[in-house]
């Protein structure tokens, strides 16, 4: 099979070069053909428009001389007298005036009038002046006219006819100077739009090349240009993604690291307890059973908390609003934790402003508390305390959660949000929960359009501030 040859398609630079090339270029070609025109319809025409003036001028004089003479017998082979006819006067009128000096010569004289003007007469006859011009298809014609009878014709060649050589040659010098100045010029815009071809599309190379290393997984690419414009603006957009890329890979390394460590704490316990009642060093009792239990509903709860998390990254997670009283929702999630508070030897003390409405979904909001009210009973030291407050502040409701001892770290405080995230070494397996409570805490406050942030708590623990829309009082 024959194989068909393509040429390889230009890139943007030899496009930019070519495109700033060709305006270039037909800037100059405009040029030439405007000056072209201007020099045949206004340089020639305007040599015409005097000539003819002078003619318009002479007019009256053949009239009179033809009154006087009866004929052009007179004028035949009399250069003379035609100079004198054609010369220009001072003033009009019979004989009076003298003609002008050289050096007084109208413009019409010095583009050659005289010499374009011939007589013709009634029956079109040459008489005097230029034998050509009533040849002249471009002529131009005035009647002598006495008592309304045409007894002549003054005729006016065209400026080319007399003066085609002349003119050829003008314009062959004009065009001969025009293109030397057009090549000048054409080279010239030749070598800048090369020069700011290459110069606007060097940095877009670097940035295509840097956007195919960063599609390959090398998120620490950068892209260095100082520039103020719109391919600077470009670069640091980039470099902001990359960054953004960068964080966001990090994060999904360590949360699959943080799920895989999670999954494979339980099941390693549960394939022991199974492996020892297998090998009957264990027996199959009612403390095994629930031992089992314990971690298959730590391995439930997880994967209900990333699945919970997974959808509210997606915003499929249905949140039903409705107008609902503070107070009310904190004592229903309290009530049932009242117990394992006391066990741990926890004070729950709550400082409810009454008449507090909010719009947020129920069901949600009491997750939230509970598991603000968990992640206090794991991580408070016995004999401390929990103290919620709950009031208004202009158009705010504000619930604090302020536990006591051990706090946190004033660097780690803004992470405690973050999925599996655990400051303190104290919060281990033993202790410490799953380490998405708190993200789940984040992602539901968000969904309310509310704010959530941890601080240093007056009481030695840690301070979760909640802020929501508040609603007027029913």
């Amino acid at each position: 099979m024959k194989r068909r040859f393509s040429f390889p398609r230009p890139g943007i630079t030899t496009k930019l070069f070519l495109a700033v090339l060709l305006v270039a270029l037909a800037v100059l070609l405009a040029m030439g053909v405007a000056g072209r025109w201007s020099f045949g319809r206004g340089f020639i025409g305007y040599m015409d428009e005097i000539a003819l003036a002078r003619l318009d001028q002479s007019l009256p004089r053949f009239v009179q001389m033809y009154e006087r003479q009866g004929s052009w017998d007179w004028l035949r082979g009399n250069r003379r007298a035609w100079f004198h006819m054609l010369a220009p006067r001072e003033a009009e009128g019979p004989d009076r005036g003298a003609p002008l000096a050289l050096r007084e010569l109208p413009e019409s004289d010095l583009t050659g009038a005289l010499f374009r003007i011939g007589l013709v007469d009634a029956q079109q006859r040459f008489v005097m002046g230029n034998p050509h011009a009533a040849q002249e298809p471009q002529a131009q014609w005035r009647p002598i006219k006495l008592d309304e009878l045409v007894v002549g014709w003054l005729v006016l060649a065209p400026f080319q006819s007399t003066s085609g050589t002349g003119v050829q040659r003008f314009f062959d010098e004009q065009l001969h100077a025009t293109w030397i100045v057009g090549s000048i010029a054409a080279l010239f815009a030749a070598l800048v739009a090369w020069g700011l071809a290459r110069g606007l599309v060097a940095p877009i190379k670097a940035l295509a090349a840097a956007t195919q290393r960063l599609a390959g997984g090398h998120y620490n690419e950068r892209v260095d240009n100082p520039a103020h414009d719109e391919v600077g603006q470009l670069a640091r957009d980039f470099n902001t993604l990359a960054r953004t890329l960068e964080a966001n890979e990090r994060m999904r390394r360590d949360f699959m690291a943080d799920v895989s460590h999670e999954l494979r704490t339980p099941l390693a316990v549960l394939r022991g307890e199974l492996e020892a009642m297998e090998d009957g060093v264990r027996p199959l009792n009612a403390e095994a059973l629930l031992s089992l239990k314990a971690e298959v509903q730590t391995l439930t709860q997880l994967v209900n908390d990333l699945n919970e998390l997974a959808l509210a990254d997606v915003g499929a997670l249905v949140y039903r609003r409705e107008a609902l009283e503070v107070d009310e929702a904190l004592a229903h999630s309290v009530a049932p934790l009242r117990d394992a508070y006391a066990q741990a030897g926890l004070a729950l003390e709550l400082d409810l402003a009454p008449g507090l409405w909010m719009e947020a979904d129920a069901q949600r909001l009491g997750q939230l508390f509970r598991n603000l009210l968990q992640n206090s009973l794991r991580y408070t030291d016995r004999g401390g305390c929990l103290r919620i407050v709950a009031r208004r502040e202009g158009g705010e409701v504000c619930i604090d959660f302020m536990d006591s001892a051990p706090g946190a770290a004033p660097e780690v405080l803004p992470k405690l949000f973050e999925r599996f995230f655990r400051g303190e070494g104290s919060r281990n397996r033993a202790t410490g929960g799953s380490g998405l409570g708190l993200a789940i805490c984040r992602s539901i406050v968000e969904a309310h359009g509310g704010r959530i942030s941890a601080h240093d708590s007056p009481l030695g623990g840690v301070w979760v501030a909640l802020r929501f829309s508040a609603l007027d009082a029913r």
